[in-house]
């Protein structure tokens, strides 16, 4: 890119956009804690005097960001809301890497995140815990809706297969090794829901 044109898009608008995009560039391919703050300005690009204008710390940065993505749909519980999908699939693809074609793959990034600030009364932790939680709320939501008599017990145990599918996909970096969980889940979900067959 030319010098002007990086003069350009620095004083251009959506400074606050390219700075988001660039930071998950970065957090995704070499970690949160490995980014600086510099970096971050420079790959947007915009002047450091813009980035701390939009966020006023790292932390801030890095729960935008982690906001961002909860919102998107592209999580693993994105897939938990989707009214256009029947209940029990919502289950199944609970399961699924949210980007199949990621090269590597990240597995989850509010796990991620937690793991990169350790501290559970860190800011970021803290946000990746309430995601975690909020993530339960979501599948309680739905086994209820498929008539769990347990929904919470369930619920919890379809979460951890999910995270832990999702920590071992990215370990293994095998954007397919959520089957091994979902299959264990078809077999929660039949004893959890008498008469059901694994077609609902």
């Amino acid at each position: 890119m030319s010098t002007t044109a990086t003069a350009s898009r620095r004083r251009g608008r959506g400074g606050r956009e390219r700075i988001l995009a660039a930071a998950a560039r970065l957090f995704a391919t070499q970690g949160i804690s490995a980014t600086g703050m510099e970096q971050v300005a420079e790959e947007a690009p915009v002047s450091k005097r813009t980035l701390y204008a939009h966020f006023r710390t790292k932390n801030d940065l890095v729960i935008a960001h982690l906001q961002g993505l909860a919102l998107s749909g592209a999580t693993l519980e994105g897939v938990l809301t989707r009214e256009d999908i029947p209940p029990r699939d919502r289950i199944r693809r609970l399961f699924d890497q949210p980007v199949a074609d990621a090269a590597p793959v990240r597995g989850c990034p509010f796990i991620d995140a937690a793991a990169e600030f350790p501290d559970p009364e860190s800011a970021v932790h803290s946000y990746a815990r309430e995601q975690k939680l909020r993530m339960v709320q979501l599948i309680v939501a739905v086994v209820t809706e498929l008539g769990c008599r347990e929904p919470l017990l369930l619920a919890e145990q379809l979460a951890t297969l999910a995270d832990g599918a999702a920590s071992r996909a990215m370990v293994l970096d095998d954007s397919d090794y959520g089957r091994h969980a979902r299959a264990a889940a078809e077999v929660l979900l039949d004893q959890a829901l008498p008469g059901k067959t694994g077609k609902g």
